[in-house]
C-alpha cells in the first residue's frame, strides 16, 4: 500500500507527489479522468503562459486579499523558481513583451511529457477512472473501473480543482465532503453577458485592441474579444473580479488620446460626412469600436468626448461557471495549518485550485497551483516522517 494518496492529477497534485516522491515516501495518484493533466494541456493550447517576469512584490500584489496567505508558499517558489523548474524538465522559455513567460514549444504537452517521465522513475504510481466518494471512516472510498476501493494512506493530498471546466475534471464534487469549510463557488476570470441589438451581430468572433477598461479602482489594457453572448478575453477578465463585485464596467476607445486632444479632433468641421465616416476619418475607430459607442453611447451627445473616453458597457452578469477560467471559493485557509492541513483531519492535506483564492491570468494561476502543491506535499512528508518515526 503507498504511504501517501494524492487526488487529483492536475499541476497542484503532481507537484505534492514529487516532493513527496524525492522524500522517499512511496506514492499514489488517483484522477477521476481517464488520463491526468487534461486541463493543464487545456490551458497549454493558447501557449501555457507559467508565470510572470515581474519584482516578487508586484507579482504578489495580483493576488489582491489572498496575497497575504499565499506568501510564504510563494516566497518558496515562485516566478523565478518555475522557471528553473520548467528549464529543469528541459523547456526553453521566452518571456514576452509584457512579461508573461511560455515555453518556446507554445504548448503544455512537451513538459506534462517530461514531468510523467521524472514521476514514473521516481516510483509515483497512478490510478485513473479512480472518482473520490468521500471518507469511510479514516480511509478514502473510490469508484474505479474495479469497483469499490476504499485506501487508507500515511497521509493524503486533496488536490481536486475548482469548479470551471467540468469536462476537463474540476466539478466541484468534492466540496461536500468537506462541509462548511468551504465557501461557495463563484466564476472568476470570466467573461459577461451582453444582450446585443441586431446590428452587432456582424462582429461576433471580433477583437477589440487598444483599449483600456475601468471597473471601480482595477484598471486594464488588453484585448477583448465580441462573442454571440457577450463580451470576453483577457482584458475583461483582469477587471472580472471587480466586476464580479458590483463594479460598473466603462471602456475608453482611445486611451492613448488625453480627452483634450480629442476634442480638439472632435471640433474639425463634419461637413457632409456621415457620423460613422466622419468618426472613421477624424478618430481612425475601427469598424468594431464604432460599433461599441452606437451600442452603448445612445443617445449620441453633441460632445462625443466623455463617451469615448468613458464608454459604459451594460451587462447581465457573469457567464456560466463552467465557461469561466478559473474560481473563486472552496476550502478556506481558516480550516488548513500554516502546512495547508487540514485541522480536522490530521494528515490530510490540500492544495491548487481548490483553496479559496484567485487569481488573474498571466501566470498567475499556474505559479499559485505548483506553489502550494509543493508546499503541501513537503508539508505531507514531514508529516509521514514523524508518524513513521513514532
Amino acid at each position: 500500500m503507498s504511504e501517501a494518496l494524492i487526488i487529483g492529477a492536475g499541476p497542484a497534485g503532481l507537484m505534492a507527489a514529487e516532493e513527496l516522491a524525492q522524500a522517499g515516501v512511496s506514492v499514489l495518484v488517483a484522477e477521476a479522468k481517464p488520463s491526468v493533466g487534461r486541463k493543464f494541456l487545456m490551458a497549454g493550447k493558447s501557449g501555457l503562459n507559467l508565470t510572470m517576469d515581474q519584482p516578487f512584490e508586484t507579482f504578489l500584489a495580483a493576488y489582491g486579499a489572498d496575497a497575504g496567505a499565499l506568501r510564504p508558499m510563494l516566497e518558496a517558489f515562485g516566478p523565478d523558481q518555475v522557471k528553473d523548474w520548467a528549464g529543469g524538465l528541459g523547456q526553453e522559455l521566452f518571456t514576452g513583451s509584457t512579461g508573461r513567460v511560455f515555453p518556446k514549444a507554445m504548448k503544455a504537452s512537451p513538459l506534462l511529457r517530461a514531468w510523467l517521465a521524472r514521476l514514473n522513475g521516481m516510483g509515483v504510481e497512478f490510478a485513473t477512472s479512480w472518482r473520490w466518494q468521500g471518507w469511510e471512516g479514516s480511509g478514502f472510498a473510490f469508484d474505479t473501473p474495479e469497483g469499490r476501493r476504499v485506501m487508507r494512506p500515511e497521509v493524503a493530498v486533496l488536490a481536486c480543482g475548482g469548479v470551471s471546466w467540468a469536462r476537463l475534471g474540476s466539478d466541484g464534487a468534492w466540496a461536500q465532503y468537506l462541509g462548511t469549510h468551504v465557501a461557495p463557488f463563484q466564476p472568476a476570470n470570466m467573461g459577461f453577458n451582453v444582450p446585443w441589438s441586431g446590428h452587432m451581430k456582424r462582429h461576433f468572433g471580433s477583437p477589440v485592441k487598444g483599449v483600456e477598461l475601468r471597473a471601480g479602482a482595477c484598471v486594464s489594457r488588453g484585448e477583448i474579444v465580441i462573442s454571440k453572448d457577450g463580451i470576453e478575453g483577457g482584458g475583461i477578465y483582469a477587471v472580472s473580479r471587480a466586476m464580479r463585485m458590483g463594479a460598473a464596467l466603462e471602456i475608453d476607445l482611445m486611451p492613448d488620446v488625453a480627452e483634450a486632444q480629442l476634442w480638439a479632433r472632435l471640433a474639425r468641421p463634419r461637413g457632409k460626412m456621415s457620423l460613422g465616416n466622419y468618426l472613421r476619418k477624424t478618430l481612425k475607430l475601427d469598424a468594431v469600436k464604432l460599433a461599441l459607442l452606437q451600442e452603448f453611447g445612445r443617445p449620441l451627445p453633441d460632445d462625443l468626448t466623455g463617451v469615448i473616453k468613458r464608454l459604459p458597457i451594460r451587462h447581465e452578469g457573469p457567464q456560466a461557471m463552467d465557461r469561466a477560467i478559473s474560481t473563486a471559493g472552496g476550502l478556506g485557509f481558516g480550516a488548513l495549518d500554516a502546512g495547508l492541513m487540514l485541522q480536522h483531519r490530521p494528515g490530510v492535506f490540500a492544495a491548487g485550485e481548490m483553496l479559496d483564492w484567485e487569481a488573474p491570468t498571466g501566470g498567475y494561476l499556474i505559479t499559485a497551483c505548483l506553489a502550494t502543491g509543493r508546499w503541501a506535499g513537503r508539508a505531507a512528508a514531514a508529516y509521514q516522517g514523524k508518524s513513521a518515526a513514532r
